[in-house]
């Protein structure tokens, strides 16, 4: 199957040939569901299949991010960190029945040795119309290019404010966790996850755009303010459409467990530049409009290992779009951190993106 590659989503002629799009129902066709998460949103399936998964000998956790390879015809998620481990990226099928499918990736520097967990943090991936894969790391922060062999190749510049304190302005373990393709791949965004301390404004997110020109070389052309709910991160965006981003905003409250809630971000481009701005309060943010709250979703018969108000939910970090006519595929993934009382899972949506 061949399958062209835009913005971290995919055709949608190729994708319902391979089963990967939803198609809606008489009942969702005629705007009745009883999976109803929002007027917008309807759950449509889960799985735990990735959970606590052993695969030769190494346990699979701490996927953080989600995005397709058509070279692979698979799913691709990193692994933020785990120890000494070697950062890995793991391949698997089938969002509605999670398996492993083939051997991971392991990434690894110039020199040809692996970063592991104490010297990367891989929170979000996407992957190039050639093939290579974009990877933003908390720890520095960064955003490395890696080649198919897992060797990197690149590294794009990222201003030395958003360094974790005391070198930088940003808080240690919430930096670039967010990372998207738009305009067929020739423009990455990444978002922080939280705010920078320059920002007196503790709702402010600054989402940062690169555009490569003519010669394969990135630059950071623009940065832009996003205002989360108070007291949410921003664990993950998504481009679709022409300039529009979907953003996951999280929270966990230890009586309450996660939430989430998915907005939608129209016109990236028209916002302003805030790249020179040193304190962001006050200034003009990206109009978001809500499309899902997760906590609203049924049940659709999920346990959870710990106290949540609906035990669909865990720490959905990671998530792809897939479009598709009136309605657009969305899959959110969890990060379980290696932990026995959170789940990996992969949690289906079918929405209307405006």
């Amino acid at each position: 199957m061949s399958v062209r590659f835009t913005t971290n989503v995919l055709v949608v002629p190729a994708l319902l040939a391979a089963g990967l799009l939803i198609q809606a129902g008489p009942a969702q066709a005629a705007g009745i569901s009883t999976n109803a998460c929002s007027p917008r949103a309807t759950a449509v399936s889960f799985s735990d299949g990735l959970d606590k998964a052993v695969i030769d000998g190494v346990e699979i956790g701490g996927l953080s991010d989600m995005a397709w390879d058509q070279r692979r015809h698979a799913w691709a998620s990193t692994v933020d960190n785990h120890a000494s481990d070697p950062s890995r990226i793991w391949f698997w099928s089938d969002p509605a029945h999670a398996h492993v499918v083939g051997a991971p990736l392991v990434l690894k520097k110039p020199d040809g040795t692996p970063y592991d967990g104490t010297t990367a943090d891989n929170e979000g991936l996407a992957v190039l119309p050639d093939g290579d894969y974009v990877v933003s790391s908390e720890t520095e922060p960064s955003i490395r290019i890696f080649g198919r062999d897992g060797v990197q190749r690149a590294a794009l510049p990222v201003p030395a404010r958003f360094a974790p304190a005391p070198a930088g302005q940003a808080t240690s373990n919430a930096t670039l966790e967010g990372l998207t393709l738009a305009d067929g791949g020739s423009r990455i965004i990444a978002s922080m996850e939280g705010a920078l301390s320059g920002d007196t404004d503790a709702t402010v997110h600054r989402l940062l755009t690169y555009d490569k020109d003519r010669h394969g070389r990135w630059s950071l052309v623009k940065q832009s303010a996003y205002r989360t709910d108070a007291g949410n991160r921003i664990a993950e965006v998504q481009a679709y459409g022409k300039d529009s981003l979907l953003i996951l905003e999280a929270a966990f409250d230890a009586t309450k467990g996660n939430s989430v809630s998915l907005y939608a971000v129209p016109n990236l481009s028209r916002t302003p530049d805030i790249g020179k701005v040193a304190d962001a309060a006050g200034r003009p943010s990206l109009r978001k409009t809500l499309v899902a709250d997760l906590v609203k979703c049924p049940t659709l018969g999920a346990t959870a290992k710990q106290p949540q108000t609906n035990p669909l939910l865990d720490n959905f970090e990671g998530m792809a779009i897939v479009p598709g006519g009136r309605t657009a595929t969305v899959h959110v993934i969890s990060d379980d951190n290696f932990g026995a009382t959170q789940v990996t899972r992969v949690l289906t949506l079918s929405a209307r993106l405006p």
